[in-house]
């Protein structure tokens, strides 16, 4: 399976513990994910996204780009291909306007059934599937049920509404492929896992999909508690008021500070661009 890392933060943060320092960073989990890795960050409202074909642990370019990161929005991705080719384009995050998406996972029987996905597709955003993943064509369909109430440029679309589009879009793919299989974590080629983070820079919704996704609010300490401008409460612990600091999204639990809690399935997490938690499931 691939492996996702998002990060969403009421201040600019640097995440290269995360990626290629701590013990399981994301950086040393290349060696089981050596088919391209990409990280997205947004700098002034705009996403910026660099992506490699190559195993991260080896590339200088993912040293580089994960030292140098600053952002108060992070989505990172390593894959391990199980469908479409080793190449740049099919390599995640995903990007379209201000929208980022990453997938961990698998569409079954997507030759027999892409040609009914991609008619969930909007045919003005088709031109714009470049690679021949499932992971693009599911980021699509999200971006066509977004484009059914709101302009795919408007910060505006509240976490509510961007909930009722995803679990619209999740719905119609498994009612063309199959139900998503929480039963075993490693990816089977035979059963549907929709695992994936999805953000505008502002909102940052998750879903659990059949492949494991942890995520953090909190740490058992803040190292930075005394230099930092932001710390409250809620860094060291459940915030009272559902508004925290930040919020971490993992494929697993990252060594270090942060308490992590495991995500169920079909449950969807997700922060508000004013950070205040969000939670919901697909019913």
């Amino acid at each position: 399976m691939c492996r996702i890392f998002g990060f969403r933060s009421v201040i600019q943060s640097q995440v290269h513990t995360s990626l290629i320092h701590a013990e399981n960073a994301l950086g040393s989990q290349s060696t089981a994910h050596p088919d391209g890795w990409g990280v997205a960050y947004y700098l002034e409202k705009a996403p910026h996204v660099i992506k490699s074909e190559k195993t991260a642990i080896e590339d200088r370019l993912f040293q580089k780009v994960s030292g140098l990161v600053s952002s108060q929005t992070v989505i990172a991705h390593l894959r391990r291909a199980t469908q479409g080719d080793k190449n740049i384009l099919n390599t995640h995050p995903f990007q379209y306007g201000p929208w980022i998406f990453a997938h961990n996972g698998h569409l079954k029987n997507l030759e027999l059934k892409k040609t009914e996905i991609k008619e969930l597709i909007n045919e003005n955003l088709k031109k714009f599937i470049l690679g021949d993943t499932d992971s693009e064509l599911i980021f699509y369909v999200l971006l066509s049920e977004i484009s059914k109430s709101h302009g795919l440029s408007d910060q505006n679309i509240s976490i509510s509404d961007l909930s009722v589009c995803m679990k619209s879009a999740v719905k119609k793919i498994i009612s063309i492929t199959g139900p998503c299989d929480f039963e075993d974590s490693e990816i089977k080629t035979n059963h549907n896992y929709l695992t994936f983070v999805l953000t505008n820079g502002d909102l940052m919704l998750a879903h659990q999909g059949g492949q494991p996704l942890y995520y953090s609010t909190y740490k058992t300490k803040c190292s930075d508690s005394k230099i930092c401008a932001a710390y409250s409460q809620s860094c060291e612990a459940v915030s009272v008021d559902g508004v925290v600091n930040h919020l971490i999204f993992s494929s697993e639990p990252l060594s270090g500070e942060n308490i992590w809690l495991q995500m169920a399935g079909h449950k969807i997490v997700g922060v508000d661009k004013k950070m205040k938690l969000f939670f919901s499931s697909i019913s």
